[in-house]
């Protein structure tokens, strides 16, 4: 029992439950945006992408991180475990094992369209960290693959919702054009998110022997990257019609966040974490913002 107990306190901990809304409001915005309703598939996903997702992503990375993560400060709280190799099989079984039945249940409630990014979403989970493909060590892959985890939630939630071909949901031009808008900025988010992130480990990555967009472009010019893709992001927003526009606006706080770090170097790299630590609580006062105006689009103000 008290190996049982451990073993879940650090799948908890290495699921990073203040990252937990970073992939589940994503969905539940999507799917009910678009499906207009509260039903078991929005329960099912929502629950879904809250916690067996984030177990089977983080996990994943931190059995396959382990040796990194051993010569990483940062490792060992609310940005995940060290998980020791004798937990690593245990670990891996019980994250995947507990993704299953919500896949199921997703899959039997869907259609092909939804299927085929539901299994685009669960590889990218697993290719990221998982040896043979290891898509974290293969620079700018890495914050693809990165920006896919936290995207593909959304896409699919507007496709379980009927926002498909053949599907069920009234979608009109202007309703396409902005959902795309909505996923290419979100997209660029999460491409400057992870590049961020980057930078903290530059070091300890080069360390390992780890390849990242960090330790190939360096600290400079990935920060440089962050800022576009940051600015873009907003940029594609504020050109969108409607209420949507407006949070475009939303990238000025990320954008400050970072800019601080302009002058940072190689070897200083690790000076940004502060500003990583900022990020993951900036995450719920813009998650704040899109909810507001998620209530207004529902009410049509």
């Amino acid at each position: 029992m008290t190996r049982t107990a451990d073993l879940l306190r650090k799948v908890f901990v290495a699921s990073r439950p203040i990252s937990w809304p970073n992939t589940a409001f994503p969905f539940a915005a999507a799917y009910f945006l678009t499906a207009g309703v509260v039903d078991w598939k929005l329960v099912v996903g929502t629950l879904f992408f809250l916690i067996p997702y984030n177990a089977a992503m983080y996990g994943t990375n931190d059995v396959f991180d382990y040796e990194s993560d051993l010569r990483n400060p940062r490792k060992g709280g609310v940005e995940g475990a060290v998980l020791d190799p004798s937990l690593h099989r245990p670990v891996l079984y019980l994250v995947w094992g507990s993704c299953v039945p919500f896949v199921i249940a997703l899959v039997l409630g869907g259609g092909p369209w939804s299927w085929v990014v539901l299994a685009v979403s669960l590889f990218a989970v697993a290719a990221y960290s998982v040896a043979g493909l290891r898509f974290k060590e293969k620079p700018v892959l890495d914050s693809i693959t990165s920006s896919t985890h936290f995207v593909s939630p959304a896409l699919y939630g507007l496709v379980l919702a009927g926002w498909a071909p053949g599907g069920s949901a009234v979608v009109t031009p202007d309703d396409a054009a902005v959902g795309v808008s909505v996923l290419c900025a979100f997209f660029l988010w999460g491409m400057a998110s992870h590049a961020f992130g980057a930078i903290q480990d530059i070091l300890p990555d080069r360390a390992a022997g780890i390849d990242s967009i960090g330790t190939l472009l360096g600290s400079r010019v990935t920060l440089g990257l962050v800022l576009v893709c940051y600015t873009a992001a907003g940029a594609v927003l504020l050109v969108t019609g409607g209420p949507v526009r407006w949070t475009g606006l939303l990238a000025i706080p990320y954008l400050l966040n970072v800019a601080p770090y302009l002058g940072v170097r190689d070897e200083t790299s690790e000076r940004t974490r502060p500003g990583w630590r900022r990020f993951l609580w900036l995450n719920y006062l813009t998650g704040f913002a899109v909810t507001l105006t998620m209530i207004g689009l529902s009410l049509g103000i």
